[in-house]
């Protein structure tokens, strides 16, 4: 069994404020290919915030990009979200994704449970 699980948010931010998300995945893990972050506000669809590869090419939804800073520590299986500038149209709850191999022949796609992110004065 492979498990993401997410940390850092819960918090009430207010605007211009910042937050670090993190994220770990533990379990039957071969090997880890692309990680990402997305987000799903109330009434909206999930949408992609950033992602990264495993050779550390990152990608950032337009809305997010310089304020937003996706990263991962290889050897920990951990991938971090760190907001900056934040604004209320930020505010979701954030996903953890990645595209795990728990063999050499099987890859599939594993979500965190979620965390809340919300800005607000």
């Amino acid at each position: 069994q492979v498990q993401l699980v997410e940390s850092g948010g819960g918090w009430v931010v207010q605007p211009g404020g910042s937050l670090r998300l993190s994220c770990a995945a533990s379990g039957s893990i071969f090997s880890i290919n692309a990680m990402g972050w997305y987000r799903q506000a109330p009434g909206k669809e999930r949408e992609l915030v950033a992602t990264i590869t495993g050779r550390g090419i990152t990608n950032y939804a337009d809305s997010v990009k310089g304020r937003f800073t996706i990263s991962r520590d290889n050897a920990k299986n951990t991938v971090n979200l760190q907001m900056n500038s934040l604004k209320p149209e930020d505010t979701a709850v954030y996903y953890c994704n990645a595209q795990i191999s728990t063999t050499p022949l099987f890859t599939s796609a594993y979500w965190g449970q979620g965390t809340q992110v919300t800005v607000s004065s």
